[in-house]
């Protein structure tokens, strides 16, 4: 899986614990900074499109992702690259209201649970997406709001375990979406695999499925009676576009260059840089 991120894995960090010395980590530092230049999407702007503000939220009310760090790191990373978005990130639920929000674009969640917003908080946030600015999602998105039906309306549906975690593949269902369109029809990644009840499934654009023939289907915790697994989607609420991505729960996953552009060319279609 190729690496588009100067930041260290875990195996990374316990080899050079091991080498014991300097000189390995320099080397591998090296490494990484050549793999970034190697292997980074290249990425261009549509003509004249401004520079967008982009508010990235991890507030964890549920079950905290060990990877939000790194998520946090590699979103602002991949916005200074392409030049698409300046990010900022934080944990504080408070900043979704209608004034600060004025500032912003596109909102991206990475969240569960819960949240604690006012109703005045849950009008701003819809009002924003109505009005025609951007709403990612990306993985446990889906694991949070349960008893907010208009946040299931825009997300699209709710996390309902994950049978698997393991390689597995995907298809591609649209290859002409940005999001998508740098991916092979089919391919493989390893991370962990959610399944969708309140699914509104003729109601989104699907970009992508699980390949039911990479996973065992009599797994533990396999609920859905059509055996449908979409993975990533966009919808549209109001004005506002609105995509989500069920990748993003190994650090890999995050470090991985094909998640990067699909998630930068989801955001990207949000704020309508890209066709």
């Amino acid at each position: 899986m190729p690496l588009a991120s100067s930041i260290p894995t875990q195996a990374d960090r316990e080899r050079m614990c091991a080498g014991g010395g300097l000189r390995r980590g320099r080397m591998l530092s090296l490494a990484a900074v050549v793999a970034v230049a190697l292997l980074a999407p290249t990425l261009t702007l549509m003509p004249n499109s401004p520079k967008r503000k982009l508010l990235y939220l991890t507030h964890s009310a549920g079950f905290k992702h060990s990877v939000l760090p790194l998520s946090e790191q590699i979103v602002k990373e991949i916005g200074v690259r392409s030049g698409a978005f300046e990010a900022t990130s934080t944990q504080d639920c408070s900043l979704i209201n209608a004034d600060h929000l004025k500032n912003y674009d596109a909102l991206v969640f990475y969240t569960t649970g819960e949240l604690p917003f006012s109703e005045a908080q849950k009008q701003a946030f819809l009002d924003f997406i109505k009005s025609g600015k951007g709403f990612v999602g990306v993985h446990s998105a889906t694991d949070t709001f349960y008893q907010w039906p208009e946040y299931g309306q825009i997300i699209g549906g709710y996390f309902d375990q994950h049978p698997w975690h393991e390689d597995v593949n995907i298809e591609v269902l649209d290859p002409k979406h940005p999001a998508v369109r740098h991916l092979a029809p089919s391919f493989e990644i390893k991370d962990e695999i959610y399944q969708f009840k309140d699914f509104l499934k003729d109601k989104l654009h699907v970009l992508l499925k699980l390949d039911n023939r990479s996973v065992d289907l009599n797994a533990k915790n396999v609920k859905r009676p059509d055996q449908y697994f979409a993975l990533s989607w966009t919808n549209q609420y109001g004005k506002g576009r609105i995509f989500y991505t069920a990748l993003g729960h190994r650090d890999e996953v995050w470090q991985d260059s094909r998640f990067q552009e699909h998630l930068l060319n989801g955001i990207r279609w949000t704020t309508r840089d890209v066709k």
